[in-house]
């Protein structure tokens, strides 16, 4: 029983480590590369740098979008955001809810 308890423990503690890192890097990443393409206001719509589509390739989007409140809603244009998406070759798909936003289909 005391093996069962100490491998509980580890793979709970293993499992809050892993979640708590979760996509920090990426959101750290995703603001120094991308931030000055994504920020408001929505015009005008800027070429993001090579740099910048680097981090949309490897970012776990799924992740930073369940980060996205209404605050960072008032930050970033999440216009923008699916500009720079497209621009990097890989868009949002047509219904894709990234906080409170849903993208709409491709223009």
């Amino acid at each position: 029983m005391a093996k069962l308890m100490c491998l509980c423990f580890i793979i709970l503690t293993i499992a809050v480590v892993v979640s708590a890192g979760g996509c920090d890097g990426d959101r750290q990443d995703m603001i120094r590369e991308c931030g000055k393409y994504q920020k408001f206001p929505a015009e005008p719509k800027l070429a993001p740098s090579d740099a910048c589509c680097a981090v949309w390739q490897k970012a776990n989007i799924p992740c930073l979008c369940a980060g996205v409140t209404k605050e960072k809603e008032k930050i970033w244009s999440m216009e923008k955001v699916g500009y720079v998406a497209n621009f990097c070759k890989k868009p949002f798909p047509h219904g894709y809810k990234c906080g409170s936003y849903t993208f709409p289909p491709l223009a």
